[in-house]
């Protein structure tokens, strides 16, 4: 297996990486607003998983749904590498991976570019003054909503059961439209959402082994 450095070094030369690093944030990324067009070479919609980490979650859906792309985000490249590497092993060109901090997310996407997210096991940050770290605070919900459908839709899966009614409780005050929750997960399983269940990455299978419920909630903009 290689070391952080070899692969940092790798990512960065896989076809299927992207970064952007701060210097350049402003700029943007130079796909921003053309994924479609000049890197999937079709008119699928675009999915993102944010905090991807080695990207299970990103490789699982892609494999599940090849009439979709697949993008995962993630600031670490040595994380990416092993999705990535999947990803190009099995000739898979529904999927890419983008290192750059959320911070700077919606530089990379042009407005309504991005049709669903995926937020799978974050940090949950439950220090109050990190609320603006939270990936579900209303900081970074004003960021994807710069690029995602006015329609699309955000799917987080979490162990934390602060971090899931910390989300339930933005949702509510930015009234915005709850679609599906519930605080056990494999006790909810609805019709229709067995992908929820189907694909578990290596954080979700270190939780359950402990004895953690795994939560879930959807919500968008809109009334679906």
């Amino acid at each position: 297996m290689p070391g952080k450095l070899q692969k940092f070094a790798e990512f960065d030369s896989f076809k299927n990486c992207f970064w952007l690093p701060f210097e350049k944030k402003e700029e943007g990324l130079a796909l921003k607003g053309k994924w479609k067009k000049e890197y999937f070479k079709n008119n699928n919609p675009i999915v993102l998983e944010l905090g991807c980490g080695r990207g299970e979650y990103t490789i699982g859906l892609a494999k599940n749904n090849p009439d979709k792309n697949y993008i995962g985000v993630d600031v670490k490249g040595n994380r990416m590498w092993m999705g990535a590497k999947q990803a190009l092993e099995g000739n898979m060109n529904n999927v890419a991976f983008i290192r750059v901090m959320i911070d700077f997310i919606d530089n990379c996407f042009a407005e309504n570019e991005v049709d669903e997210i995926w937020i799978t096991f974050p940090d949950p940050q439950p220090n109050k003054p990190l609320e603006r770290k939270r990936l579900t605070s209303f900081r970074f919900l004003e960021r994807y909503f710069r690029f995602l459908k006015p329609d699309g839709i955000i799917r987080l899966k979490t162990d934390s059961t602060f971090f899931y009614e910390y989300t339930l409780e933005v949702i509510q005050e930015q009234k915005l439209q709850l679609i599906h929750s519930t605080a056990d997960l494999y006790e909810y399983n609805p019709s229709g959402l067995e992908e929820l269940t189907r694909i578990q990455t290596y954080y979700e299978n270190l939780f359950s082994a402990k004895g953690e419920k795994i939560k879930y909630c959807s919500f968008t903009r809109s009334i679906v």
